[in-house]
């Protein structure tokens, strides 16, 4: 009898394995695609003057990785410490015009998270699910003064990496948060079908890695599992060098709230979420009611005739991340 439970038991894993590798090994990356048209509108941020945009300094994470910031304000010794992550594709010099704005009132420091940027290490890939939260925790580490409160404002998939740090062992690290059109999870509700045309998802390889990761199996979380349509005139730019198309599992995972994205909204402490009305990834009227299901601990912001790119130097935004400054310093 024990002998055929064990017999049932190795045929069910083996059987899962094949499927699950089955299903990776069946899907490949496409060549990347780029357009005039990715589903985001890049006019703005093509546009914008960067000749005084601050160069990079390295700060050091405990394997060794220098993380590259910029860092802006250093204003006095009352001030918060406000960081600011940059979303998918991109890196933080999409913050330079608002980080520059507060550079009077707060200590700003924006990262190019690891994978992204001129100095990305492995361009699209991390070690491990969950290394975003250890760089972020070693860059407050690094540069929050003893008793200093710290804001952090997350884009899109930034956004959700301050909803995962929130969720996460060292949440207590954050006093306060504003996200701009934070993702949330592929399912939830306010999120268009592949992020309104800027995302492919190689679903097969998602659900075949998924598996493996269930049962402990890690060795391919470097695969590709997602390309972005960033437009030709991106890639053809003086900045394309830094632009990231493709993300690897254990990135993509690590970019992102946690299955259950709830609970990790859950425990956001007070915090701002300000979006477009005419966001072309994420659908605005849904994140309240959605994010009020498990926390009262936020105040939501639609502003009218702005996408998913412009709500970074919408005015708005800027009056927000404000008060979230003269908040935490009271």
């Amino acid at each position: 009898m024990l002998f055929s439970i064990l017999k049932f038991a190795a045929i069910s894993a083996v059987t899962s394995l094949a499927i699950a590798i089955g299903l990776i090994v069946t899907q490949r990356p496409g060549t990347a695609k780029s357009s005039d048209d990715s589903g985001l509108d890049f006019t703005e941020t093509l546009a914008r003057g960067l000749e005084d945009v601050p160069a990079t300094t390295p700060v050091q994470m405990r394997d060794g990785y220098a993380l590259q910031i910029r860092r802006y304000g250093a204003a006095g010794r009352d001030v918060p410490l406000v960081v600011m992550v940059h979303g998918s594709g991109w890196h933080g010099m999409q913050f330079h015009a608002l980080a520059s704005a507060l550079a009077s009132e707060a200590d700003v420091v924006v990262p190019d998270l690891r994978g992204h940027g001129a100095a990305p290490g492995r361009r699209g890939d991390v070690d491990y699910i969950g290394q975003y939260e250890d760089d972020l925790v070693d860059l407050i580490t690094d540069q929050a003064r003893a008793g200093q409160k710290v804001v952090m404002v997350g884009h899109s998939s930034g956004g959700g990496l301050v909803v995962r740090m929130a969720g996460g062992a060292h949440g207590a690290m954050v006093d306060r948060a504003v996200l701009l059109a934070p993702f949330l999870k592929h399912n939830a509700a306010t999120t268009r079908r592949n992020s309104g045309g800027w995302a492919r998802v190689l679903v097969r390889r998602v659900i075949g890695l998924s598996m493996l990761n269930a049962v402990g199996v890690r060795a391919l979380n470097h695969l590709t599992i997602i390309q972005f349509d960033m437009p030709r005139a991106v890639l053809d730019g003086p900045l394309g060098h830094t632009a990231t198309t493709a993300y690897s599992y254990r990135l993509n995972s690590s970019f992102a709230p946690r299955s259950d994205f709830l609970g990790d909204v859950a425990a956001l402490p007070p915090f701002a979420l300000v979006v477009g009305a005419q966001d072309e990834a994420f659908v605005a009227e849904a994140y309240a009611p959605l994010m009020r299901e498990v926390t009262d601990a936020g105040q939501y912001h639609i502003v009218p005739d702005v996408g998913h790119l412009d709500i970074v130097d919408a005015p708005q935004t800027l009056g927000v991340i404000r008060e979230a400054i003269d908040a935490v310093r009271q």
